[in-house]
């Protein structure tokens, strides 16, 4: 399907784009943000663009503010939403992109913006597709947010630092590429050092092993959602055990380095290595 990708004009287009967040998020989400914010941060250099239909509905938007940030100037990106019918359709992407290309002809060279580090669809397209670096990993970021998508989880968040000039991204938007690390197998990416194998095969959270060394990989479920679903439990050992491995690895200069799906298993793994200095 073709979408116009383009800024929210007037009055209208910013209350579909409330109604979509709500539509996303739930009816319970007390963090939308409402047409007269979204009005002011248009007038401040800031980015509120939707994807619409030929029709003109809106299919997605993408949201975020511009201002300072490691003293230099910098872009926020603070929501993108796609309705769910049309999700994994790369349009996601595109609105990633688009506001990519916006900030760059502003003079921006840099974006940021946070996810929560269990969402696999989301590891996938940050770090993957759009070549973005994570660039700390913060506790319950925005506390409780009164959305049911959050429920039982918290909002532990990877922040991630997005150059938007730099030649790895260059290339990745360019040839539209997966990166990932080719020709390898799971165990020369290192241990696994979170989950364990129920009799089933099903990986199970556990504490993590903080004496690994060299690199290494954090298990993260393939579908988060259907994981908590399934146990209101598995969804909690999921966020506190892949929260002290990230917590404790990054303190130690560990990055992240990618994020692999094993295509015949399903299973998702952070790939991480120390960084040299």
């Amino acid at each position: 399907m073709e979408f116009e990708i383009r800024p929210l004009q007037g009055y209208a287009e910013q209350l579909l784009c409330f109604h979509l967040q709500e539509e996303t998020w739930g009816d319970d989400f007390a963090e939308c943000v409402p047409p007269s914010v979204q009005q002011i941060i248009q007038k401040m250099g800031g980015i509120v663009a939707g994807a619409f239909e030929p029709q003109g509905r809106l299919a997605g938007f993408v949201l975020g503010v511009t201002g300072l940030r490691k003293g230099r100037v910098a872009h926020w990106s603070h929501m993108l939403a796609v309705r769910p019918e049309l999700r994994d359709q790369g349009l996601g992407r595109r609105l990633k992109l688009y506001q990519r290309q916006t900030l760059v002809e502003m003079g921006v060279g840099a974006m940021y913006w946070s996810y929560d580090p269990l969402v696999a669809r989301n590891a996938h397209l940050n770090l993957n597709r759009l070549g973005a670096a994570v660039d700390e990993y913060v506790e319950e970021m925005y506390g409780g947010m009164g959305s049911s998508l959050h429920e039982g989880l918290g909002t532990d968040r990877f922040v991630l630092e997005w150059d938007l000039t730099s030649g790895r991204v260059d290339e990745l938007v360019r040839q539209q590429q997966v990166a990932r690390r080719d020709d390898k197998d799971a165990a020369d990416l290192g241990p696994v050092v979170n989950t364990r194998l129920a009799a089933n095969s099903v990986p199970r959270p556990e504490e993590p092993d903080l004496s690994a060394t060299g690199p290494l990989r954090v298990e993260i479920p393939s579908d988060i959602q259907q994981a908590k679903q399934a146990s209101a439990q598995a969804g909690r050992l999921w966020r506190s055990c892949t929260r002290r491995a990230f917590q404790h690895y990054l303190s130690q200069g560990y990055r992240v380095q990618g994020f692999q799906r094993d295509p015949v298993s399903d299973r998702c793994y952070y790939l991480l290595m120390k960084h040299e200095a």
